[in-house]
Parts: structure tokens; sequence; C-alpha cells
């Protein structure tokens, strides 16, 4: 009966903390005329026993069958924001929320904020239930890989939408701060139902939102309020120390600021965080260094595939210098019989880092990943990028997240390694060709059976993902390469 879905539905906006009971029968009318329904029965007011996704799911059919909605997905995804937007409360009141829960304790503060944006669907968690997750033992520890099927296809409707669409530059990217209740159209996201938590940084607004398809538990993007490109400086240092200070249980970390290297969007100054730790986190330091400006920070490198420096103290204003000064000497750093250059002949710069900041119990943690976009004829897409041979399984930047140890594979995979596995039980199958190399390695190195082919191929994965991350770091994990690190690390250490 769509009145009582009307009317737990109010019930659970109502208990979002945005309404009061004397305002039911306004919601209830509100949501009566956006499904097209003329009229309301009587019915009991009780507690939900559907989630609130179910029972919006019930409002979007009985507004499909009355042509409120459209077909498109678009269409559909606007409006169930609208609909989710009764169940959050406005910036105002969810921002007093967050700081009334701080003030007690900063994790209540985030349990609030993460469990309001499952409820009210902005983080899908419908959709990233259909990722395929595993783990994958390794020289490193367990590294996580996660084949990403959250995010829909477009479908042909919401295509040809898009391709008619008016030019529109509001907002100017998906993370400018004018995101928050943005209706959204064909080709950029509702977020009727999004809202942000304002941070202070040095005297800069910032945002604190998490983000709809999560990849791992909490994860939140800390947002500048000004739209301005990504840099590296030492403001950034500064800046993930102090959000690490005030979220003492979540990391966070910046992408890289170079195209390769970088991450997904370069055009906004936006950092990366979350309740997870990962493999890198777990990582030893395999050898340790001093630091003659900063004796109060303890240096190292990270044993990881990657080029890792830890560094460690309890002052975090120290802490910072002493990553922007390792920072500063890679910026201009060039090992010419390692491919490593700094610059183009045009000046164009090369180097940058991914940095990672936590919160200890003995003070604070920063690694500094080192990173180099050098193309050449032998390897175009970048040096220290996923080689060729490595590509059939990831070929896209390696980005923060990856950097730490969880691999976001393309949706391809999904079907495609079904069919390998179909291959290597010599079956019949549809393998693409690019698999062919790998397939024949892994039948000559594995004794396979129906019983272990499943987990063989998720232990191969994971070697091709150690070998991705072999692929980006600049100082290979061999003699020469090690030796090209000491030479590094010797221009600012003692």
């Amino acid at each position: 009966m769509i009145s009582q879905t009307i009317a737990d539905f109010t019930t659970l906006a109502i208990q979002s903390g945005g309404w009061m009971e004397m305002d039911r029968v306004y919601l209830q009318n509100r949501i009566l005329g956006m499904i097209g329904e003329t009229q309301l029965e009587a019915v009991e007011t009780r507690q939900p026993p559907q989630t609130s996704t179910q029972l919006m799911d019930e409002l979007v059919e009985v507004a499909k069958n009355n042509r409120r909605v459209g077909d498109s997905l678009s269409e559909q995804e606007i409006f169930e924001a609208q609909l989710m937007d009764f169940l959050t409360p406005p910036p105002s009141v969810v921002n007093a929320f967050f700081a009334q829960f701080y003030a007690t304790d900063p994790k209540k503060a985030t349990d609030y904020f993460y469990k309001l944006c499952k409820t009210n669907d902005y983080i899908k968690t419908r959709a990233i239930a259909k990722n395929i997750e595993f783990p994958a033992e390794t020289e490193y520890g367990p590294l996580e890989i996660t084949i990403n099927l959250s995010k829909p296809e477009k479908d042909p409707k919401q295509i040809a939408q898009e391709k008619n669409a008016e030019e529109v530059h509001y907002p100017q990217c998906s993370l400018c701060m004018e995101n928050e209740g943005y209706k959204g159209r064909s080709n950029f996201p509702a977020r009727t139902n999004h809202r942000i938590i304002r941070m202070n940084l040095d005297g800069e607004s910032w945002g604190f939102q998490y983000s709809p398809y999560v990849y791992y538990n909490e994860h939140c993007i800390i947002l500048s309020e000004e739209h301005r490109p990504m840099e590296i400086t030492k403001k950034t240092f500064d800046r993930l120390l102090k959000i690490v200070e005030v979220l003492p249980h979540y990391f966070v970390g910046s992408n890289a600021d170079l195209p390769i290297v970088g991450g997904s969007i370069l055009s906004h100054d936006h950092y990366q965080g979350g309740r997870h730790t990962f493999a890198m986190d777990k990582a030893p330091i395999e050898q340790t260094f001093s630091l003659e400006k900063y004796p109060n920070v303890t240096a190292g490198i990270v044993k990881w595939p990657m080029s890792v420096i830890r560094l460690q103290a309890k002052n975090k204003e120290e802490l910072a210098r002493a990553a922007n000064e390792i920072f500063a000497r890679w910026a201009v750093y060039s090992d010419e019989a390692l491919e490593i250059s700094a610059y183009s002949q045009d000046g164009t710069p090369h180097h940058t880092v991914t940095s990672i900041a936590r919160k200890k119990e003995e003070g604070f943690e920063l690694d500094l990943v080192l990173r180099d976009n050098n193309v050449s004829k032998e390897h175009p897409d970048g040096i220290f990028h996923p080689h060729k041979d490595v590509q059939h399984i990831k070929q896209e930047n390696i980005g923060l997240i990856e950097v730490m140890g969880l691999a976001i594979l393309p949706p391809r995979l999904a079907s495609e390694l079904k069919e390998v596995v179909h291959y290597l039980l010599e079956e019949k199958n549809e393998m693409a060709a690019y698999h062919q190399l790998w397939a024949d390695q892994i039948k000559a190195n594995q004794r396979i059976t129906k019983e272990n082919v499943n987990e063989i191929i998720k232990k191969e994965v994971g070697q091709v993902f150690v070998r991705v991350l072999e692929d980006a770091g600049v100082f290979k994990r061999d003699e020469q390469g090690q030796a090209g690190f000491k030479r590094f690390i010797a221009t600012f250490a003692k």
C-alpha cells in the first residue's frame, strides 16, 4: 500500500533530525505530489520494517507508473536524490550535529555523518556491493584487489540526452562545493542529498565529504572551497598533518599533482582519507637514516614495491618542514643511469610525490612516495607507469589508493577472468588475446584443477599488481635501483 510506504518514509525523514513530528502531514503531501498520487489513506505510524532504499524503490516505481520520472538513468537518479533529500537535514543542521558529536569524540562525529550518507543513499551501498573484492598474498603482505563494478553503465537514452544537452559550466567540477544540493542533469550527477562538513585549514575554507562510491571504509574527500589546480607545496604537508590531528582515527593523503602519476581530478585541490589500514601502512622500515637539520624526525626507506620514504615525529611543524625539504630535493633530482630526469629540455617538471599522513600514539607519520611522469619511446605511457606486459590487467594511472596497496581494476576483468579460467581448464572459452601470454605462463608454472583454479587466478592477479607497483617505483628493488635510492638520500641525509 503506497500510503503506508509514504508514512514509513516520512518517519525516517523525521528521525533524520531535519524535521519534527509536526511536519508529518506536510512531508507526506510533498512526497504524494512528487510521485503523482492524489490522496492518502489512514495508515499506521510505526517504525519502518524496510530500509530507506527499499522504501525509495517503491516510491520511484509508483512515480514511473504515473509518468513523474523519465526512463533514463540520470532522470531516475535525480528523482531518487530529491526523495532522499527529505532524509537529509539542511547543511547547517548537519554541521551542527557533527560539531555536537565531535565535542564528545571525533569518531562519533564521523560515525554520524557516514551513517547519514549511507541512509540517504548518497553513498551507493547497493552499487558498491557489486564490486568483486579479494586479498592477494604477496611478499609485501596481503594486497587488496577490487574489480570496480559499482558505477552503472550509461544507457542509450542517457547517452542521447548528453549529446543534446546544453553546455553548462556549473558546478565547475564534481568536487566544487557548489555540488551541495545541486539537482543534477543528464551529464552531471544528482547531488540534492549531498552534504559537506566545513573545515578551517590554515585560515582557508575546506570541505569534508564522503565519496559516493567508496573504495574502502569511510572513504572521504577533503576539498578546497576554491576551485584551483592541485599543487604539492609546504602547505600540503601542513594541511595533511592538521587533518589527522583533527580526525586522528583517519589517514589522509594527497595524490601527485602531475599527469600520468596523478589522480583522476587534478583540476581541484583535494585530498582523500578514511578509516582503513592499507598494506603499505603495515610495511616496515627496512633502512633508517638521519636528517641533520631535523634531529627529532625519524626517517627511513619502507619495504614496498614503490619508492617510499617514511618520516615520523611528535612535532607536526618540524615533520612538515622535513617533508618539504625532501620533496624540494626530489623535484630537482636526476639520475640519468636510472632514466630519472627532473625536467625536460623545455623545462617541464616531472617530479612530485604522493604523500600520506597518519596520527600515531607516539606522534605523526608521513609517507612520501617518489613519483616521476617521464615517458620514452620504449614506454610511451610512462617510464614509471604500468608497462605494456601488465596492462592487460591494469593500464590506468597509479594514484593514491593503488600506491597504498589497493588495486582498483576495470570492470571488464569480471568477465574476462572467467574466460581465463575456462582457458586454464582447457574448456571452451572466449579469452581476450591480450591475456594469452599471461595465461600460458600460469599454465606452465601451476598445477591447475577445478578446485584450485580460482585461487590461482586471485594470486596471479595479485602478483601482476605487485609488478604494476614495481613499474611505478622510481628506484627499483634491485641492486642498481637501491644504490640509486641511497645516492638520492645522501643529498639530504647524513
